[in-house]
């Protein structure tokens, strides 16, 4: 069920993002300000087709995607990579799979805030948005 996630979040709190950033390898003076950036998230479903609409100071994105049909996905940092979204139990996963590398971004909503996990390696970042 998408249901849940549904709806426009802020970031309210964000831990590690700068290191899973430099897992990404992302430059250094990008992973900085990306890390400063508090954006807004906004997940609607047309159908069958769900979109995640990103939006900070400097740079909007978005993807729209079928759950479990894998996609071509540009990166907000320009990787080219191969994405999947599922619905696993109570979680939004995220798998991006690039030149033999892959992250998982994990998405739940606890106790009315999404909680979204970034694994890269043995490096894991919490960011917490609240809806509004």
């Amino acid at each position: 069920m998408i249901e849940p996630f549904l709806g426009t979040w802020k970031l309210e709190s964000s831990e590690h993002f700068e290191e899973y950033l430099e897992q990404l390898g992302v430059p250094i003076t990008v992973r900085h300000l990306a890390a400063l950036e508090k954006p807004t998230i906004n997940i609607s479903a047309h159908g069958d087709k769900v979109s995640i609409k990103t939006q900070t100071s400097f740079k909007n994105f978005e993807i729209v995607f079928k759950l479990g049909e894998e996609f071509d996905e540009t990166t907000a940092d320009n990787r080219k990579v191969k994405s999947i979204l599922t619905l696993a139990g109570n979680s939004l996963v995220h798998v991006q799979k690039w030149l033999g590398k892959e992250t998982t971004i994990k998405r739940q909503i606890v106790g009315g805030k999404m909680v979204a996990t970034h694994t890269m390696n043995s490096v894991i970042s919490t960011r917490v948005f609240t809806k509004v």
